[in-house]
C-alpha cells in the first residue's frame, strides 16, 4: 500500500521533522521542571510503573508520570522521523542525522530510568552530575533533530541562504537576553522549578538558531560567519548545562556563567554585524538536491 496516499498533502517529512524537534524541546523543558521539583523521585522509585500501578497517586507522581508519557510519545515521533527518512527520498545526511537521535535514545532512556529507580544504590544516582548527563544526551538528540530538519528543508526555502542566516542571527540576538534574564546568572529572578523550565525553553531556540546559522552561512559561502558562530553556539550550549547544575553553582561558577553570557552576546553581536553588512554579491549559493 502506498503510504503517501494515506497522509494529507500538508504532512511532509520536513514538517514532521520540525514538529518532532519542537516536541523534543518541550520534553527537555518538562524534564527540567520534573527534576527541579524533585518529582523524579516520586512514583515510589518505580519505572516504568508508578506507585505500584500504571497511574500516579500523588501530584509529584503525576508530574513524573506525565513526563514519562510525553517522553514515550516523543520517542515514537523520533522513531517515526528516522523511519520516514530511510523509507523516503531523503538525502544521506538527513538519514544519518535522524539515525543519531535514535541511536542515543536508549542511552537517554537508561539514564532516566537509573535516576528514578537505582538512585539510592548508585553513587550520585540522583545528583547534579547524573542529571547533567541526562540533559547532555537530550541536547545532543535535540541537535541531531535540528540538523535533520535543516537538511530536510534544503531546497524548500523562498529566501536566500544569506537572508536566512541574517534572520537566524537576529532571532538569536533577540532571544539570548531573555535567556540570560530568566537564568540564575544575574540573580534577578527566583530560580524556581517553573523558571528553570522557562530558562531552558528560552535557551533552546537560541541554540537552534545558531546551529541553523552555521548551516545556512555555509550554504551562503560565508565561511567566516560560519566559523565565528561555532564558538558562540558552544558558549550557549555550556550556558544551558550550567543552568542544570553541571557544577555546584557557587559564586565562582556564577561569575563564569556571567562571563560566558557576556562572551556569547558580544560574539553573537559581532557575527550578526558581519552577516548584515554583507551585501550578498560575493556569496555562493550551493544547490543541495533534495526531495524531502
Amino acid at each position: 500500500m502506498d503510504t503517501a496516499r494515506l497522509r494529507p498533502d500538508w504532512l511532509t517529512f520536513r514538517r514532521f521533522a520540525a514538529f518532532t524537534t519542537a516536541l523534543t524541546a518541550s520534553l527537555i523543558a518538562l524534564g527540567v521542571y520534573t527534576a527541579a521539583t524533585g518529582s523524579g523521585l516520586a512514583c515510589s522509585a518505580q519505572w516504568p510503573l508508578c506507585d505500584n500501578g500504571l497511574l500516579p497517586q500523588t501530584i509529584p507522581s503525576f508530574i513524573e508520570w506525565f513526563h514519562r508519557l510525553v517522553a514515550m510519545i516523543t520517542g515514537f515521533f523520533i522513531l517515526g522521523t528516522v523511519g520516514w527518512a530511510w523509507r523516503g527520498d531523503t538525502s544521506r545526511r538527513t538519514k544519518l542525522a535522524a539515525t543519531l537521535a535514535v541511536v542515543l535514545l536508549p542511552l537517554q532512556i537508561s539514564i532516566g530510568a537509573v535516576t528514578v529507580t537505582l538512585n539510592g544504590w548508585l553513587p550520585g544516582g540522583y545528583s547534579p552530575p547524573t542529571q547533567s548527563a541526562h540533559l547532555l544526551v537530550a541536547l545532543t538528540i535535540f541537535t541531531s533533530l535540528v540538523a535533520t530538519t535543516l537538511f530536510a528543508y534544503t531546497g524548500h526555502h523562498r529566501r536566500s541562504a544569506l537572508s536566512r542566516t541574517q534572520r537566524a542571527l537576529l532571532a538569536a540576538l533577540v532571544i539570548l537576553p531573555v535567556s540570560a534574564l530568566v537564568s540564575r546568572a544575574p540573580g534577578l529572578l527566583t530560580y524556581s522549578p517553573g523558571m528553570q523550565a522557562t530558562f531552558v525553553f528560552a535557551s533552546l531556540p537560541v541554540y537552534a538558531a545558531l546551529v541553523a546559522t552555521v548551516y545556512w552561512a555555509g550554504a551562503a559561502g560565508l565561511r567566516r560567519v560560519k566559523l565565528a558562530t561555532l564558538p558562540v553556539a558552544g558558549l550557549v550550549f555550556v550556558h544551558l548545562l550550567l543552568g542544570r547544575d553541571l557544577l555546584i553553582y557557587t559564586a565562582p561558577v556564577r561569575l563564569l556563567n556571567l562571563g560566558i553570557l557576556a562572551a556569547a552576546f558580544l560574539g553573537l553581536a559581532g557575527v550578526a554585524w558581519a552577516a548584515y553588512r554583507h551585501d550578498g554579491s560575493t556569496t555562493t549559493s550551493q544547490a543541495y538536491p533534495s526531495s524531502d
